[in-house]
């Protein structure tokens, strides 16, 4: 059997299984674990699979994993940013959340509040919520990423843009010191800005991490939102941007307003 045909197989067994075994594989095709594993590098580099320890998973078992990973980072700063957000919501109105760990955490913080409106463009979020006190669910209409639940690109878009809520909640992956707000997906992004864009008032839930890392795609800058919520004090430039486009900065840290206590010393 030569590469092709061994290639073939093992993307034909990924089909019908989420993992393949080098050991496994190696005795089916008899061939040598070293012929196995180039097999799999070779199908790795071309974004067919994804190599795991032992073996290879599917490409869309790794993305589920590497969410079902990011829900587990931070997971106890993400519940009290959670509930600090959630402390900003009343009863009986209108918001929307995007795609995100720490949005789904304000989903579950905001289990007890009654009569609440939910759009959003994540699949999770909606089924957290759903069987609570929610007045009314409403999921956006678009392409599923099948990673992460999100639906992402311009039929979302136009879908969240018939809408105009009393709050909108958004994570992001990355925080600039300049006060740019960045992700990585252009699709995603461009939901980000429809959720920000049709909202009163505008809320960004980071963690501290987030200072730490880049993104290519701008969602917005602090001058677009009233409150940011994260765990920790930000990076000076921040709070300083932050003043400047008069943007509340909430810490769980100490549960302080950072723009209050700077007025302050």
């Amino acid at each position: 059997m030569d590469s092709t045909t061994r290639q073939s197989a093992i993307l034909e067994q990924l089909n019908t299984q989420d993992r393949v075994e080098v050991e496994e594989l190696a005795n089916l095709f008899g061939v040598s674990l070293q012929t196995v594993r180039a097999d799999l590098r070779d199908l790795s580099a071309r974004g067919a699979l994804s190599r795991v320890h032992g073996g290879a998973v599917r490409v869309s078992s790794a993305a589920n994993r590497a969410y079902a990973d990011r829900r587990r980072q931070n997971a106890a700063a993400k519940q009290a940013m959670a509930a600090m957000v959630a402390d900003l919501i009343p009863d009986n109105c209108s918001l929307a959340l995007n795609i995100g760990t720490s949005t789904e955490q304000v989903a579950r913080a905001l289990s007890g509040h009654r009569g609440l409106t939910v759009l959003s463009n994540n699949i999770n979020i909606i089924n957290i919520m759903m069987g609570g006190e929610a007045k009314e669910l409403i999921l956006a209409g678009g392409t599923v990423r099948q990673s992460d639940g999100a639906i992402v690109g311009e039929d979302a878009v136009e879908f969240i843009s018939r809408y105009k809520v009393d709050f909108a909640i958004i994570g992001a992956s990355a925080l600039d010191a300049d006060g740019a707000v960045l992700d990585h997906d252009a699709r995603e992004v461009s939901v980000a800005r429809a959720i920000v864009k049709n909202a009163r008032t505008r809320v960004l839930i980071c963690d501290g991490s987030k200072f730490a890392l880049s993104a290519p795609v701008r969602i917005c800058d602090l001058s677009d939102l009233d409150v940011v919520v994260t765990d920790r004090a930000p990076p000076a430039e921040f709070i300083k941007a932050a003043r400047v486009a008069n943007t509340r900065i909430l810490s769980t840290a100490d549960r302080t307003d950072t723009n209050e206590s700077r007025e302050n010393e």
